[in-house]
């Protein structure tokens, strides 16, 4: 990137030097910061400017600008287009998995993407590569196999995106399901979720799920009383022998245990704690707000195959508002250091020693807390997975002509 103030360079002159420089020119983008006072002078020397064969109204869009902000590359690299559809948001998986990952991408000026929730087909007249990313589709029977002749006519790389075990889905199981067979490539988010996906496509790669931004800190303010957060989809099965557990220890805490529940309304009625408020199934926005006004996150998960296969999503979600995160050892094991970035149990008197701490010890709770938002910025941010995700679509252009043969393979077999 590079700044140039225009008491100095033109818009013009500023290009002509990067380009003497043997540097490959992106954008640019203007610093205005009064525009306004700018029009306004502009039209007061209108008349004059006129006179002069000067176009006021192009005069004050260069007087506007008081610096210009160039995006530029050492080398100049092949432009591309990134489209896709999405699921309707439901409990922010959509934009974990697909929004906030494209909007990333669409950061690197040499990317143009395009998120709907209908398949476009339009792509780039030039010949650039052009990627399209299915998010959790069920392509099967006629309707799927005329989804993906159309984009493969199109010329489209197609991924399909695929973040839960395939197995647990009736509908994945048809024989004619076409999901993972017959895209090109798969993007999920585990190594557990990868190697039974190679099962169906060998060309899969693992990008885990990431935070957009830190949001800001709004917790810990009174640590006389802390807050629990549960906020789950069909998760009964995996809460049911913990309950009597948080009861019991929300009775001996009384007021210095409160609930905030999201969703789950038989989690919420199972309370006996009168500290308690419930949140109907929400918006990802209003999700994140509730999580971040908590201090514990409580992540039940059974042992059994389903689960293992999950990503540690609700982790790094706590862990970014500086919630501590109160696991089980099934998936957050791999992530979670015990008693440094979170606190895992694997049975209920685990869980009850574990929940007692952070209550009679806030200032421990907190600390934990923290270093599990420090891990969060360190290492699962999204914006660390911009250039992986590129390169690896940029390496599926330029293997097409074999994936496509590996499709036909799969297909006639």
């Amino acid at each position: 990137m590079d700044r140039g103030h225009l008491r100095w360079f033109s818009l013009e002159s500023m290009r002509k030097g990067l380009v003497e420089a043997g540097i490959f020119l992106c954008d640019a983008t203007p610093r205005v910061f009064d525009g306004d006072s700018a029009r306004r002078f502009a039209a007061a020397i209108a008349p004059g400017l006129t006179a002069l064969g000067i176009d006021p109204q192009a005069y004050a869009r260069r007087a506007s600008a008081l610096q210009y902000i160039w995006r530029v590359r050492k080398k100049e690299r092949e432009r591309m287009s990134i489209a896709g559809t999405m699921l309707a948001p439901v409990g922010g998986v959509s934009h974990v998995r697909v929004v906030q990952p494209f909007q990333a991408m669409a950061t690197d000026p040499m990317v143009s993407v395009n998120l709907s929730n209908e398949v476009d087909l339009s792509k780039p007249h030039d010949g650039s590569p052009h990627i399209f990313v299915l998010h959790r589709p069920s392509l099967a029977g006629p309707q799927g196999r005329d989804l993906l002749r159309l984009l493969t006519e199109a010329g489209w790389v197609v991924i399909t995106e695929f973040d839960d075990h395939p197995d647990f889905f009736s509908g994945m199981q048809d024989q004619e399901q076409l999901t993972f067979r017959g895209v090109h490539a798969i993007q999920t988010t585990t190594p557990a979720l990868a190697e039974v996906l190679r099962t169906r496509n060998p060309e899969v790669a693992v990008f885990p799920n990431a935070i957009e931004s830190l949001p800001e800190v709004r917790n810990f303010k009174d640590k006389r009383a802390l807050t629990l957060f549960f906020g789950a989809l069909n998760r009964e099965q995996d809460w049911r022998d913990y309950l009597p557990v948080i009861n019991d220890v929300a009775n001996m805490a009384g007021d210095r245990l409160r609930f905030q529940v999201v969703h789950d309304e038989g989690f919420f009625n199972a309370l006996t704690s009168p500290h308690k408020v419930f949140t109907p199934l929400c918006d990802y926005p209003t999700y994140n707000e509730i999580l971040g006004r908590c201090e514990i996150s409580f992540m039940p998960l059974a042992d059994n195959g389903f689960n293992r296969a999950k990503s540690d999503l609700k982790f790094i979600e706590a862990a970014s508002h500086r919630v501590v995160s109160l696991a089980s050892g099934v998936v957050y094991g791999d992530s979670i250091v015990d008693g440094q970035t979170g606190c895992l149990f694997r049975d209920p008197q685990e869980l009850r020693s574990r929940l007692m701490r952070l209550i009679v010890m806030p200032e421990l709770a907190q600390a934990i807390a923290d270093r599990g938002r420090d891990y969060v910025a360190r290492e699962r941010m999204l914006a660390y997975q911009v250039k992986p995700r590129l390169d690896w679509y940029r390496s599926l252009w330029a293997r097409r002509d074999e994936l496509a043969a590996q499709v036909r393979a799969r297909l006639m077999g």
